[in-house]
């Protein structure tokens, strides 16, 4: 994601390193190259021509610190200004009605209905709602069949009529079900079509009139670049629709889509998909955004990721266990299962700063721990209870029954052996302390320090 947007910059701002000061001429240059980056980006003309104007009028004439080299300097503002590009904040879903009611609009593949159910494990999970997912895509073959799917997934039902091509009436006898079965939030998955025409377009309108939801969200694939702020400014005409959702944002998208759909329809970015699980949902941030395309990293996020698969109990047993050196194979194999939960793990690795550009060559597989689950899984329970115990033939069973090699055994081994004496040796940190510092990198401030 960005990664070739991010590369032109940096080599747009190297033009005014070792410059004393910032001049027109040297900003000139420097943004001519910032332009073009965008512009193969796929960010729209006008975008990127309003963009570069507005960081020229900035930059040139300010005061360049002592301490502060032009470059960095231009750095800040692009950063700034990329940031107030995408928006400035985060805009949150307001969900008021009893029930809320939210209503998915977008093109048939943008995603729509995997992002219903994404938006319902997330809210089911993270704010503690009871959602309800409503099947009004009565035209694809097998949608309904799909959403139901994506709902047992999560562990939200699906109130659908397969019989009714009415969606009015579907969804209206969903909102009764909904009051009577205590839901108090309604995910309306609508039909999309394969291009923006107007029979589409006046069932979603009328659809909306009727229900008059707290949320209508336009759902598009990151992936299509100008050809989504297109149709998201098509949609945005016809239904005046509260924020964007843009999807598969871990795909090989350059951008553009997320860096002019705030201009061009005036309305937030509110969520990005960022993988196929149903965890894989992220609220759009544009300062932690606008860190991640300047190569800064995304820490706070990382953080969040963290703390949503942070058990403070389980912790604190861990700990102690930690403190008397029996962390087993059990511990190990939880713990797996909680970074797998945090998402694609190349994706996590470039949230440190620094990191993403030393592995942006590097194939992260997602399946890094497919043999190390494999092996522990070929162990008996006493075994990963008491890894001491495992000798050269459980070592010669443990490897033929997980289809390794005895080399990977061995190395798992002692891998996890020096992992438990390190632990063991950092216990003297607390999971309150622990907590402590996640809670205060938190609620540190995104983006560069202001001068």
């Amino acid at each position: 994601m960005f990664e070739n947007l991010s590369e032109r910059l940096e080599r747009s701002f190297k033009i005014l390193k070792g410059e004393g000061k910032i001049t027109e001429i040297n900003v000139a240059e420097t943004l001519k190259d910032v332009r073009r980056a965008l512009l193969d980006a796929d960010v729209n003309y006008k975008v990127a021509k309003s963009f570069t104007d507005t960081v020229k009028q900035k930059a040139i004439g300010m005061n360049v610190l002592t301490a502060v080299k032009p470059s960095q300097l231009m750095v800040k503002i692009v950063h700034d200004e990329l940031a107030l590009l995408m928006g400035g904040k985060a805009v949150e879903l307001k969900l008021e009605g009893r029930p809320a009611i939210v209503l998915m609009s977008g093109l048939q593949g943008s995603g729509k209905t995997t992002f219903s159910g994404k938006l319902a494990n997330m809210l089911k999970n993270k704010q503690h709602k009871n959602p309800l997912l409503v099947a009004c895509d009565v035209y694809r073959p097998a949608a309904i069949e799909q959403l139901k799917v994506v709902g047992e997934t999560v562990g939200v039902p699906v109130y659908s009529e397969p019989e009714s091509k009415n969606v009015v009436e579907i969804a209206e006898n969903a909102i009764r079900y909904a009051k009577q079965n205590n839901h108090n939030v309604v995910i309306v998955d609508t039909a999309g079509r394969l291009a923006v025409d107007e029979e589409m377009m006046d069932e979603i309108a009328r659809l909306k009139n009727a229900l008059n939801p707290d949320e209508t969200l336009f759902v598009v694939d990151s992936m299509t670049g100008q050809d989504a702020v297109n149709t998201a400014k098509a949609f945005n005409d016809r239904l005046d629709f509260d924020g964007v959702v843009l999807t598969k944002l871990d795909g090989d998208t350059r951008g553009g889509a997320a860096l002019s759909i705030r201009t061009v329809v005036t309305k937030p970015i509110k969520f990005v998909g960022t993988g196929e699980k149903m965890e894989a949902i992220d609220v759009f941030h544009p300062e932690r955004m606008a860190d991640r395309i300047l190569g800064m990293g995304d820490i706070v996020s990382l953080v969040e990721r963290a703390q949503e698969q942070f058990d403070e109990k389980q912790a604190k047993e861990l700990e102690k266990k930690i403190r008397k050196n029996q962390f087993d194979f059990n511990d190990f194999m939880n713990q797996i299962q909680q970074i797998k939960k945090m998402g694609n793990i190349k994706d996590l690795a470039a949230m440190i700063p620094g990191v993403g550009k030393a592995i942006k060559d590097v194939d992260i597989d997602d399946n890094a721990f497919k043999s190390i689950e494999a092996i522990i899984n070929s162990m008996t329970p006493k075994e990963r209870s008491h890894p001491e115990i495992i000798n050269q033939s459980r070592k010669l069973r443990i490897a033929k029954g997980s289809g390794t090699k005895l080399d990977e055994v061995n190395r798992l081994l002692k891998q996890f052996d020096q992992m438990r004496k390190m632990m063991k040796m950092v216990a003297g940190t607390s999971s309150s302390k622990m907590m402590q510092m996640a809670n205060a990198m938190k609620n540190m401030k995104g983006g560069m320090p202001k001068f």
